[in-house]
């Protein structure tokens, strides 16, 4: 069975995107304003490029980054080579760019339940805040990768939904905080 694991920069009370959503900025622009970027908290990213059997992506996530991840041959050589699924009920085929290999339109949560049965290794959920959200709730995570920086955005989106469900108990894996103040907090589902 395939792995679930939703990998974000998160703010310390649990905000992932304080644009509110606006197109013109970058969902993780307030990490580079937050702290100085130090290259061995980006380790966790090298390591979960080289982990990943497919991508995850909500709309808007895969409408940000299908323009430019395709070009960004050295930052992301592998994740450009991966499947890519898309989760939504609005994007048709022709919607989806031709230069980013394949890519899948799935239309609801059951159908990604489907994908987790049918195959082996780790499909990432990058960005997709409100993709992360409906997987968790539903009990499709199974792992979180975070990036955790020391400041309070107050507003934006959460990255943990509030609805009303039983406790989620995880288990601490790996961490280490960097000279900046980022910790990296690698978490299992336990089930």
């Amino acid at each position: 069975m395939r792995t679930i694991v939703a990998t974000h920069f998160v703010s310390l009370d649990g905000k992932v995107d304080p644009t509110g959503g606006d197109p013109e900025l970058h969902e993780t622009a307030w990490t580079f304003r937050t702290v100085e970027a130090v290259p061995e908290m980006y380790e966790l990213k090298g390591a979960e490029q080289e982990e990943a059997a497919g991508l995850l992506l909500g709309r808007a996530s895969y409408q940000m980054f299908a323009p430019v991840w395709p070009d960004m041959t050295e930052e992301f050589p592998r994740y450009n080579a991966l499947p890519k699924y898309v989760v939504s009920t609005t994007l048709g085929e022709d919607d989806l760019v031709d230069n980013w290999g394949e890519t899948t339109l799935l239309r609801s949560l059951d159908d990604v339940a489907r994908l987790k049965e049918s195959g082996e290794g780790e499909l990432q959920v990058h960005g997709s805040v409100s993709l992360t959200r409906a997987l968790a709730d539903a009990g499709l995570v199974d792992a979180y990768h975070l990036l955790v920086f020391p400041v309070l955005l107050g507003q934006g989106k959460p990255l943990f939904s509030d609805a009303d469900k039983p406790a989620q108990r995880l288990r601490l894996t790996d961490h280490a905080v960097y000279r900046n103040g980022v910790q990296k907090q690698i978490f299992e589902v336990v089930r």
